[in-house]
């Protein structure tokens, strides 16, 4: 099960809006995204974008005004494997060249868990060469910027250690967990 949600900093604190992801297809597309949900209209507005697949992989994108949107994803692998997770992961964040080839393996990646579109579990295995050279390409564990959020409240080390229920430990961090607890 997925989970999104805008986070947009006001004067007053946070507000929130739940978000669906179905037209979102680049990160170009949910920064703007982000952008139109900012609350005020100065040019240093953040909007923060959660991301979670319950129990598997959470990512964080911060957009402040109109600078290159900042990214955090828990876990790079299981995101791949992932529609939405696959909109974060870009050739930047996984540091490779654009147009490098990999684009490919990602979308391999998307059908391995026979959750989306592609072959189930079983025969996936049946596959294992390309399933590894697809798994080589993007790295497990945590990948992006591990400081996003710490002018905001929560350190690099804390975002670092969270796992299970990290977007309401993050919105708690934040002093949002209310605002977001209305749109879950």
């Amino acid at each position: 099960m997925y989970f999104a949600a805008l986070l947009a900093r006001t004067e007053d604190g946070w507000e929130a809006s739940d978000t669906e992801l179905d037209d979102v297809e680049t990160l170009s597309d949910l920064t703007e995204l982000a952008r139109e949900h900012a609350a005020g209209d100065t040019d240093d507005d953040t909007v923060l974008v959660f991301i979670e697949q319950e129990d598997v992989w959470f990512g964080v994108v911060r957009v402040d005004g109109e600078e290159d949107p900042r990214i955090y994803v828990s876990d790079a692998a299981a995101a791949s494997r992932s529609s939405y997770g696959e909109i974060l992961l870009t050739d930047e964040l996984l540091g490779r060249e654009p147009g490098s080839g990999d684009e490919a393996d990602l979308e391999d990646l998307t059908d391995l868990d026979g959750t989306e579109d592609g072959e189930p579990e079983a025969e996936a295995e049946d596959d294992s060469d390309e399933g590894v050279a697809a798994s080589d390409a993007v790295p497990s564990g945590p990948l992006g910027d591990t400081r996003i959020l710490d002018d905001l409240g929560l350190s690099e080390k804390e975002l670092l250690s969270l796992h299970t229920d990290a977007l309401n430990e993050i919105a708690d961090a934040l002093g949002a967990s209310e605002v977001l607890e209305t749109v879950r």
